[in-house]
Formats: structure tokens, C-alpha cells, sequence
């Protein structure tokens, strides 16, 4: 049975389509457009909090600080691109705040982010569970990784957010995906690898 087509064009996560006059209220200070916008993209923003920050706590809190500034600055809201994607914008830069606030040293060397994990591997239960996966990132890289492969910001976009060059941000990236992949290889790949004898 075919689905609705309203329902098929309202689309999912920040893709989500958001009526004009709903806007146009919210641009007004209308509270009951404000709550069609939480019912909206609420759940959205806490997952890229969440995927982001890594603590369930730090996502929930993020999520009323960015509808609230999404309150303040909703006014220079022009429709050049779809309201979702604008909004997505600023749960990103509050993520990335938030990493700056918590900030460890080393955390602008690609190297020196990677440098401190344990170079062994979680268990056979844990490997199979992404989020167990990207919890073991550097808070920085997973936002990155995150930002990058789930999210479709460029490496451009991303230097902007983060205030670094392009070549920081693809280093961290390539680094963040080799580390999941050393993650998710069965411990006796390496060996097996290291035993075989090289080819001609």
C-alpha cells in the first residue's frame, strides 16, 4: 500500500519539513510554534548531541540550550537554506562549544589526541554495539566522525567549526576510522597477517 505522499514529503531527523505560517509565528515569539518546533526537531538535536558529546546528561542539557538560543536568534532566520539544516547548524556549534569548554590538552594535534587510548580491543558483545565504538573516540574525533560520515559536512564546513585547517580535520577523521576499524578486527587478524609470509 502506498504511503501518504504528505507523510513521504515531511521527511525525517533535521530533513524534517516545517510549514511556512509555523515560522513565520515562531519569528513572532509565538510559544505554540516554538513547541512545533521541539515536537519536531528536539529528538534530532539530542541524537547529535548525544553522538557527539557521549553523555546522555551533557545531550539533554545541550538540547534546552540550543532551542533556547534557537528562540533568541530565530528572527535572522532567512529561509536560504531549509529551516532543519539551519538548525542543525547551531546544535553543531553548541556540540563543538561544549568540546572547548572541556578541552584536554593535545586535543589540536592530531597525534597527540590518539596518543593516550588503549591500544587494546573491546570485547566480541561490545565490538557489534556502534555507540560502544564511538564512545571510545576522543571526545574531538568523534565529533568529527560524526559531523563528517552521519551528519554530511565537508571537511570546509568542518575547519570552520573548528577553527583549524582542512588537513586537521581530514587527520582526524582518517584516524578516527582506522581506530574503529582496529576496533572491530577480530584480535586474531593481526596475527594471522604477521604470520603469513610476504608475497612476490
Amino acid at each position: 500500500m502506498p504511503q501518504d505522499r504528505s507523510v513521504q514529503d515531511r521527511g525525517v531527523g533535521f530533513a524534517q519539513h516545517v510549514e511556512a505560517m509555523t515560522l513565520a509565528r515562531a519569528q513572532r515569539g509565538d510559544m505554540q510554534a516554538f513547541a512545533i518546533l521541539y515536537q519536531t526537531f528536539g529528538r534530532p538535536c539530542f541524537n547529535l548531541a548525544l553522538r557527539m558529546l557521549g553523555e546522555r546528561q551533557q545531550a539533554e542539557d545541550l538540547v534546552q540550550e540550543v532551542f533556547l538560543k534557537m528562540m533568541d536568534t530565530i528572527g535572522s532566520y532567512r529561509g536560504d537554506a531549509p529551516f532543519g539544516a539551519w538548525l542543525k547548524r547551531l546544535a553543531a556549534n553548541a556540540c563543538i562549544d561544549q568540546l572547548r569548554r572541556q578541552r584536554h590538552g593535545g586535543e589540536e594535534d592530531p597525534e597527540a589526541l590518539f596518543a593516550h587510548l588503549a591500544s587494546d580491543g573491546p570485547d566480541a558483545a561490545s565490538r557489534v554495539d556502534a555507540w560502544s565504538l564511538l564512545a571510545r573516540l576522543p571526545s574531538r574525533a568523534r565529533a568529527v566522525l560524526v559531523l563528517h560520515e552521519f551528519e554530511g559536512y565537508t571537511h570546509t564546513e568542518l575547519a570552520a567549526l573548528f577553527g583549524q585547517s582542512e588537513s586537521y580535520s581530514k587527520s582526524i577523521l582518517a584516524r578516527a576510522i582506522g581506530r574503529l576499524n582496529a576496533l572491530v578486527a577480530p584480535p586474531s587478524s593481526t596475527t594471522q597477517a604477521s604470520s603469513c609470509p610476504p608475497k612476490n
